[in-house]
């Protein structure tokens, strides 16, 4: 009889993982709470650093897990060690005793409206990263006009914030402010674009390049330091207030609209899967991991397997990394247990 593992989540994670682990001979279910697959990423209009379009990304990924039994709209609402592994019980019904669980439960975007300062759900023409890219996937959105002459973006918004609990870097939002500000550009050639940072935390292959390319070829204004205020003029355009560190003065500029960088924060459903499966919580609010270095992929309690944003902010390199790490881990760890 085959072996059974359950994955949950049905973002990039558990996408990969279900692939590699099916591939491997396993009974391979995959548990996705909302209707869909691909996660946050399946929202997402293209990828940097190579602006690849994430619809074709996400249809392959989904055609490569034929075979592994998918459950849509589905929670865990228990989970159980058994002598066999774990019973797990979910929500439509259905319990099952897998010998291996992996938890690929993603991240939840940082809620703009909690930095009043920036005007989310005050302002008509303030919007956020995740409003932007579903825009640009065909949604209509009168928070942005038909032809805008200056856009502005807003780093670290709920990220390295200790008053919003978030002390970490959220890896990702200098790299998509950097891709949505090209974006942006390449519709709207005569608007003007800025990009608002504390620091630009460029780390990844091709990184620096992306930056360098958005300052020569695209003429994207990059302003350190935080935005102070954001109101509303009589006509409607947002004054935005700022302190330029790098030439020690004010500034402030009119925009048609204001893009907030949301971080990444912790999936709050962690908290409920952990105290079902006696997991441990890290102090960044993230699944813990045995350690972090090594074993990122372990949890403390055998047989149970993490991988991707669930642990901490991830990129989609190393999320689609950690999960075909993952699944050869449970690979190994059922032929020694075996």
């Amino acid at each position: 009889m085959k072996q059974n593992i359950v994955i949950i989540g049905g973002g990039i994670a558990g996408l990969e993982a279900a692939k590699q682990i099916h591939n491997l001979g396993y009974q391979t279910f995959l548990v996705e709470k909302s209707d869909h697959l691909g996660g946050h990423v399946a929202s997402w209009h293209r990828l940097f650093p190579d602006m690849i379009a994430t619809k074709p990304l996400i249809k392959d990924m989904i055609s490569a897990i034929k075979g592994v039994t998918v459950f849509l709209e589905t929670q865990v609402n228990d989970v159980e060690g058994v002598r066999e592994g774990y019973r797990l019980s979910l929500s439509n019904g259905i319990n099952i005793t897998a010998q291996a669980v992996l938890v690929a439960s993603g991240f939840q975007l940082f809620e703009a409206q909690r930095k009043e300062e920036y005007g989310y759900g005050i302002y008509d023409h303030v919007i956020t990263n995740a409003d932007l890219e579903a825009w640009m996937n065909g949604n209509k959105d009168q928070r942005i006009p038909a032809a805008p002459k200056a856009i502005g973006f807003v780093h670290c918004v709920g990220s390295r914030d200790l008053k919003a609990g978030n002390s970490q870097c959220s890896k990702v939002c200098c790299m998509t402010a950097i891709k949505q500000a090209i974006e942006m550009k390449e519709r709207f050639p005569n608007a003007e674009v800025y990009c608002f940072y504390m620091d630009l935390r460029l780390f990844g292959k091709k990184y620096e390049d992306f930056y360098i390319n958005a300052q020569r070829d695209f003429g994207i204004h990059f302003v350190r330091g935080r935005v102070s205020e954001v109101s509303e003029t009589i006509d409607g355009r947002l004054q935005v207030k700022a302190e330029d560190t790098l030439i020690g003065r004010p500034l402030k500029v009119q925009l048609d609209t204001l893009v907030l960088m949301s971080g990444m924060c912790c999936n709050p459903l962690i908290q409920k899967l952990a105290e079902q499966a006696r997991l441990e919580i890290d102090s960044d609010g993230f699944l813990k991991s045995r350690d972090n270095i090594t074993n990122i992929i372990e949890s403390g309690r055998e047989g149970i397997f993490f991988a991707g944003a669930c642990t901490g902010t991830k990129t989609v390199p190393e999320t689609v990394a950690e999960a075909r790490a993952a699944a050869l881990s449970i690979h190994n760890y059922l032929l020694q247990n075996d």
